[in-house]
């Protein structure tokens, strides 16, 4: 019998691994401005590294693509090479024997026809837009292009309240952020490239503790125009916000008792206390904009009467109606939509889930609002059914975590079939089909196909839809103002072609989304309702942001918030996330980078303080 041994990493085999979690931090953190044609000659050079070289598309094909695309960043190329490369793409896509050489193929394919534009540049006029329009990554991935160096920089001196003035320039809900905002900004810090991405909400909500009340700017002298904003939510308040800071008369008519839209209604007080929230909206408020409440457009007063009265109207009534699941039972009693249940809890009038058994509908993140909602309104069981897998729950981890942490169930891979009811028409059950994973859909998760298995019988008193929301557009379609597939079919520019004086942004324009952008929507109209009005008003702040300090950034950990113990919070809806001590903010602000200032950003040779 022959001597066995035990096969253990060699130093080459360490490195090389090594290398290889070095090049993925860097694609991490790849700027959203990095030049595609740079980006796909590198990743073809390291797909060609891997290649057997046992087939002719891998073996010759991608060689020549990768010499091709040097051509075009050497400024040599022509359109002849241009329509080369789409060609020799598709045939090794087509052809490749193994999953290197298509990808490889298929990356390339998509980035000619998706970057069509910085192909052209570099054939036409041998440059490159990523030298030009290179963007610092977090401000370019924060849809309201919030300066978060700046402010990073400004807590890190414990100048607090002129990160929240920094901040307030572009975003008006400063506080209602810090708690709840998906923070798309850390999703390419180059920090990853060190160790893992800033802490960059945490650092927000850490300023807004302890700025104490910051007032807003002064208002522009009185423009003699009046503005209508429709739908008191993030959207409609910050474009009211601006266009008041502008000089402008803003009344905002929303149908609900308050304001605030899905931040009052759609998200719980655990997460986004109401006192923060009133506090973001007083400060709104102070700058003299007029609130009408409980005010039904179509209902109390038409588009035509509103148009009358009013220069231009901005449309952001939100995504605030329910979805059906369109199965059998759905009108049972004890069925009750997940905009429902949140709006009830945002009015204080709190459903009594007592030892009742609940079952969630959903993956999203109001459907673990709503799961972890029902939890603390004393049910005895809870259970989130989805039809894929938890991994592809739109959600955020940490809330599908936190859900679980309260004792919450999450039962992934079950598509609802029916509801079952007693003879009074009383919920006693959701039948589920258990799926299995299919192939991928455009958005690049595996679709769920039913499984070969009987359904499955989940008990239950109550069952809660949260599979999304609709829009209310019947009073806007018979305006005129153009609807498609279920939204309002507004310009990117937020206004129409057909319908003067009106504009339009947020979720009734894209479908449900997050908060900040809503913001962004509501910022972006303001700016051009102002220049439709014959103006040119520019926001500005008066801060001066510290210089960045040369000193050396040792590799280190990222320091997470924390939150109550789960016996503890499950109970109440008490906000549940604890904030960072003055310890942590001071080390978290100083990993900043300072993109603005060295490697990458549009903020060299001047800041970006006004729009």
């Amino acid at each position: 019998m022959s001597r066995l041994t035990i096969i253990t990493p060699d130093r080459a085999q360490t490195v090389v691994e090594g290398l290889y979690r070095d090049v993925e931090r860097r694609i991490t953190a790849s700027p959203p401005g990095l030049c595609p044609v740079d980006m796909a000659a590198a990743f073809l050079k390291l797909c060609h590294a891997q290649t057997c070289g046992k087939c002719v598309p891998c073996r010759v094909g991608l060689s020549q693509l990768q010499l091709l695309l040097e051509k075009v960043l050497d400024g040599d190329g022509t359109m002849a090479d241009l329509e080369l490369i789409e060609k020799t793409a598709r045939v090794i896509k087509n052809s490749a024997d193994c999953a290197i050489g298509f990808e490889a193929a298929k990356m390339v394919l998509e980035g000619v026809i998706g970057f069509r534009d910085d192909y052209l540049e570099h054939i036409n006029n041998k440059r490159c837009l990523f030298n030009i329009y290179q963007p610092v990554p977090c401000v370019a991935l924060c849809p309201a292009n919030v300066d978060i160096p700046g402010y990073i920089s400004l807590i890190s001196h414990e100048r607090y309240a002129d990160a929240v003035r920094l901040i307030r320039k572009d975003n008006p809900f400063v506080a209602a952020c810090a708690m709840v905002c998906e923070h798309p900004c850390e999703a390419r810090c180059r920090r990853n490239m060190v160790d893992d991405a800033i802490n960059i909400r945490a650092l927000k909500r850490y300023a807004v503790d302890h700025a104490g009340i910051v007032p807003v700017p002064e208002c522009a002298p009185p423009t003699g125009k009046k503005i209508a904003v429709l739908g008191g939510g993030p959207g409609g308040l910050s474009a009211a916000y601006y266009l008041a800071l502008m000089g402008h008369h803003v009344e905002v008519f929303e149908k609900h008792k308050k304001l605030g839209g899905m931040l009052r209604y759609g998200i719980p007080s655990y997460r986004l206390p109401r006192e923060k929230l009133d506090e973001d909206i007083e400060a709104i408020l102070s700058t003299g904009i007029t609130v009408h409440t409980g005010v039904t457009v179509g209902e109390d007063i038409t588009m035509a009467q509103i148009k009358e009265k009013f220069d231009c109207i901005y449309i952001s009534i939100g995504a605030q109606s329910d979805k059906k699941l369109g199965i059998e039972g759905e009108d049972k009693r004890g069925v009750m939509s997940a905009v429902q249940m949140l709006r009830n809890i945002g009015d204080g009038a709190m459903p009594d889930f007592t030892n009742k058994r609940v079952v969630i509908i959903g993956g999203g993140n109001v459907a673990m609002d709503c799961t972890r909602s029902a939890k603390r309104l004393g049910a005895a069981s809870v259970t989130c059914v989805y039809r894929r897998r938890k991994v592809d729950m739109t959600a955020l981890p940490d809330e599908v975590e936190g859900a679980i942490g309260e004792g919450c169930e999450i039962m992934c891979m079950h598509a609802p079939l029916k509801i079952a009811g007693d003879e009074d028409d009383n919920v006693t059950a959701l039948w589920a089909q258990p799926q299995i994973v299919g192939p991928m859909d455009s958005g690049g998760r595996p679709r769920p196909v039913a499984a070969d298995a009987p359904p499955v019988r989940i008990p239950c008193d109550i069952i809660i839809v949260a599979i999304g929301q609709g829009i209310e557009t019947q009073p806007f379609e018979e305006y005129g103002v153009p609807i498609k597939r279920g939204v309002i079919d507004a310009l990117a520019s937020s206004d129409f072609e057909n319908v003067e004086g009106v504009f339009a942004g947020g979720d009734c324009v894209t479908g449900p989304a997050t908060v900040i952008r809503a913001i962004a929507a509501g910022k972006v109209a303001a700016a051009n309702i102002d220049e439709y009005l014959g103006f040119n008003h520019a926001i500005t702040v008066d801060v001066e942001i510290p210089a960045p300090k040369l000193h050396f950034y040792p590799a280190g950990g990222r320091v997470n918030t924390t939150e109550r113990n789960a016996g503890e919070r499950n109970h109440d809806f008490n906000l549940i996330e604890c904030g960072l001590t003055h310890e942590e903010a001071m080390q978290e602000s100083s990993r900043c980078l300072r993109c603005d200032h060295y490697g990458y950003g549009n903020f060299k040779g001047g800041r970006v303080d006004k729009w």
